[in-house]
Order: C-alpha cells, then structure tokens, then sequence
C-alpha cells in the first residue's frame, strides 16, 4: 500500500516561485465541458455500478442524451459569446454516436483530451494491458475524428489505476486532470521519464459536484466562480478551470448564473483565456520545475 500517490514533489505554496504565464496574465482560465456518452446497459463491473437504480436506467441515460442534443449547443453558444475555446474532456464513443457535436467543435477550434472511451465503463479491474489498450483506442479515435492526438487525460467517471499516468505518458500524453492536488501546474514523475505534469482541474467548481453532491444553487454556483476567481487572480501565477456537463450547467433555470460568472472573469484584461493543452505545453516549455524528477 502507498502513503501517497508518490508521483510529484512536496513543495509548499507559500514562498514558491510565480508562474509567469503569456503577457504577464496573473491567471490561467479554462473550460473543460465533459462531454460523455453514457450506455444504457454497460456491461456489468464487479467494482462499480454504472447505474443507481435497477436497469433499464432511463432516467439517468436520458438527461445525459438531453445533455448531448440540447445543452450542448446552449453552453456552446454561451461559450463563443464570451470567447471561450472548450476544452472538451470526451468520451471517445462520442465521435461515432455524435459526429455533429465533433463538428462544430472543430469549427471552433476547441480542445479535444481523452475521458476513456464509455463514462459507464471503469479502469477497476482491468489488467496493464486492457487499460493501455482501452487508452491507446481512445487516443487513436480521437486522433482519426478530431485531426489532432490527444494531449491530455481525465480516467472515465475519475476510475483510474496505479499505472494510468505512466501509460498516457509512454502513449505520448502531456498531462492529466486526475490530481486535485495543487492551484498550478505541477511536474508529474512517471516511469518512462517524459516531461509530463499535473493542469489544475477542480472538482469543488465541478458542476455535478455543486449541483448532484452537495446541493448548491445556481446563484450560489456563480458565486463560487467568483469568489475563487478572485483569490486565484489575487495571488497570480495560477490555474483556474471550470469543468461542466453538458446536462447540467446548461439547464435553462441553471444558465444564467454561469453566464454571469464568466461574464465577470473574462470583464478582466489580466486573464489568460485558454484551454488545456496550452496551459501544459506553456508550462513544460518554461517551468524549470517541469524539468525535475524528485
């Protein structure tokens, strides 16, 4: 058993070195919309159950469906009116069930990174090889579907092994979602010793972690965005990022609260409005740490 994850160095907050991200922006702000594809019967996992209640699990298959052909296109038209590239956390399947949505975010030139291939189908139980495999598949869908290879990572449903990180690295990944662990990036140690690093993705501005799990209403929500903004931008050199769900930011009694929040962050001229792959390739391009192994 790990005491800890033992994949990044301890270094503490206070007194660290400030990121310097492009032009002097005090911070780094992007979108990641999870935008999944959700099986209606998956094949059964000893360790997890895809469903909470008994199958056929209509309720919780359907929102998610309203997710992919109506929320998406509101949160998208919200996300150009302040210009906001996405950065898209997908379920690969997507490209095969939902080809349009794949189109119109190429048009917009968003980001694409890797969420596994089903969110109903976990890494619990699989072998090295079936989870490099199930990573390789969706890396390779993507690459075909989108043009571009995937450079970053988030496990399906956060289902992730002891080995998850070294795999997307030795499959040519930059970096992964899956540590909460810190406001920057942070230089990630993996077995194959690739430049490879951590990009800040939170979960307490998760939008089914505010909305499902601890019950938050949408004004309180915006607020949330807000508040952090703030202290993010006050200490500077920092990652903000908002990750949301298709089916659930974008409700209609939901929408306008995220409206406001980003409304407000992008109202700054000291913000770096940007996606994923940009903030990880900055800073292993010009961090001194990202070249360290501890």
């Amino acid at each position: 058993m790990k005491a800890d994850p033992g994949v990044y160095a301890h270094r503490p907050y206070r007194g660290r070195p400030k990121i310097e991200w492009p032009g002097g922006k005090r911070v780094a702000f992007w979108v990641a919309p999870n935008i999944e594809f959700y099986e209606l019967q998956p094949p059964a996992n000893p360790h997890r159950a895809a469903w909470p209640h008994p199958y056929p699990a209509v309720p919780g298959y359907s929102i998610r469906d309203w997710g992919n052909r109506v929320g998406h296109q509101r949160q998208m038209a919200l996300l150009d009116k302040y210009g906001i590239r996405g950065s898209i956390s997908l379920s690969a399947a997507l490209c095969e069930h939902h080809p349009e949505i794949i189109a119109m975010c190429k048009e917009r030139d968003w980001e694409f990174f890797s969420h596994g291939i089903y969110n109903t189908r976990y890494v619990y139980g699989m072998s090295e090889a079936e989870e490099r495999a199930m990573l390789l598949d969706s890396m390779d869908t993507i690459e075909r579907a989108c043009g571009r290879r995937p450079a970053g990572y988030l496990a399906p449903a956060l289902s992730h092994s002891e080995v998850t990180l070294d795999l997307f690295a030795e499959l040519g990944g930059l970096y992964t979602c899956d540590l909460f662990h810190d406001d920057q990036p942070t230089a990630v140690d993996v077995r194959g010793r690739q430049r490879f690093c951590s990009v800040p993705y939170s979960l307490e501005l998760n939008d089914t972690i505010a909305y499902v799990v601890n019950k938050v209403e949408p004004r309180r929500y915006g607020q949330m965005i807000c508040d952090a903004f703030d202290q993010l931008r006050l200490e500077g050199g920092t990652v903000m990022c908002i990750p949301t769900h298709n089916y659930q930011v974008a409700n209609p009694h939901r929408l306008a609260a995220f409206e406001r929040a980003l409304d407000y962050i992008t109202s700054h001229d000291d913000v770096w409005v940007t996606t994923g792959r940009e903030i990880a390739e900055w800073y292993l391009a010009s961090s001194a740490e990202a070249g360290e192994l501890k």
